[in-house]
């Protein structure tokens, strides 16, 4: 059998044959759809293409990819495709490839907008960002309304395991790096203090950090990450499979079902996290101050005794509920943002992260500037 090759007959019923010829093999090349459109340039009388296939001979995929690019053409010139004398494995193939409709959100494509077309896309993507962001906002509010006056729908069960996962199960990585914190201000701060023989006030200086901003700001940057970017999934996943849209055709509201309760599990956790961290911290602190430097133990416990107050524990334990709101908000509001496929899971992933952080450094920021401002 020769290599692949197309013949085309016109017929008097405004009907287009197609005849297939050889063997179509992707390697030995195939004929190419041109001839076709200029057919369709030439005959505009044409209503329907059909397809002989009596001397077609071995094919693979080229055959099918040869049939798409002629329905493409097809529909552009507004023609009727038939597949009927196709091989019955081909018309299975396309039978099978355009079974599920293609969903618009799967492929990304990179986009030649200009750099004015840039700013103006970003412009009114966080103008409508910003909007559902409030609204988001409002609602988890009136959620939270309704679970203080006992109304509102979620599993007490649910709530719990939230709590085990947002706390318990972050008690390790939280040690870590807080412990790695608190040695590394105690290690630069008392280089510089030890210039002017005052290395005992590094327990000054790792208590105060540790406690009034640098526990709750490395504790929320964790769970951001750790938790805000699970929640972020979770949702995103249950969009995907579409149990978002059952619940709300079951009307069971998703902002209490799903987001209410790993809203209060963070809120309720994250102090604790925040407390715990705080120790850890002044314990890596006081292993560089005593095992490098030798200082005395109860030396270095009494001026972190001294030196640290009840506003500057309240102050970094109040950031902490704070950041516990904005890491769970973040990732609900990313998870219910995303879209249909499995791309977009990731993508609503990495937002949670990004936004959740962003907005503690922002939080940081605007709590630390009101105590200056109270003289706290």
């Amino acid at each position: 059998m020769s290599d692949a090759a197309v013949q085309y007959s016109l017929t008097e019923s405004e009907t287009l044959t197609v005849h297939l010829q050889g063997n179509w093999q992707m390697e030995s090349g195939v004929p190419s759809s041109g001839a076709l459109l200029d057919q369709l340039d030439q005959h505009s009388s044409i209503k329907r293409i059909e397809f002989d296939a009596t001397e077609l001979g071995s094919w693979d995929s080229s055959l099918p990819i040869f049939f798409f690019e002629i329905s493409k053409l097809a529909v552009e010139k507004k023609t009727k495709v038939q597949k009927d004398g196709l091989p019955a494995g081909v018309r299975q193939l396309i039978d099978l490839a355009t079974a599920v409709p293609k969903k618009e959100d799967a492929r990304q494509t990179v986009s030649r907008a200009g750099f004015f077309g840039h700013v103006g896309s970003e412009v009114i993507d966080f103008t409508k960002s910003a909007g559902e962001l409030i609204t988001f906002i409002g609602a988890a509010f009136e959620a939270f309304v309704r679970m203080i006056t006992g109304r509102a729908r979620f599993r007490a069960t649910d709530l719990g395991i939230f709590l085990q996962e947002a706390g318990a199960q972050a008690v390790p990585i939280v040690s870590l790096i807080s412990f790695l914190v608190g040695l590394i201000l105690a290690f630069v701060g008392i280089l510089q203090l030890s210039m002017f023989g005052a290395q005992v006030y590094v327990a000054d200086l790792v208590g105060i950090a540790m406690v009034r901003e640098m526990g709750a700001i490395m504790t929320g940057i964790i769970m951001a990450g750790r938790t805000g970017a699970a929640y972020a999934a979770q949702l995103g996943t249950m969009q995907v499979n579409e149990e978002i849209d059952a619940l709300e055709t079951l009307a069971i509201p998703p902002m209490e079902f799903l987001v209410l309760p790993r809203m209060v599990a963070l809120a309720v956790m994250m102090p604790l996290l925040v407390l715990y961290a705080d120790l850890m911290g002044i314990l890596g602190g006081a292993l560089v101050a005593v095992g490098m430097y030798k200082i005395d133990i109860i030396v270095y416990l009494s001026r972190t005794k001294s030196a640290v107050t009840l506003s500057d524990l309240f102050i970094g334990l109040f950031m902490g509920a704070v950041f516990g709101v904005l890491v769970a908000l973040s990732g609900c509001l990313r998870g219910i943002q995303c879209g249909r496929s499995a791309s977009a899971v990731g993508d609503a992933t990495t937002s949670a992260v990004v936004t959740g952080i962003v907005a503690i450094i922002i939080a940081t920021a605007v709590i630390t500037v009101l105590c200056s401002i109270l003289g706290i």
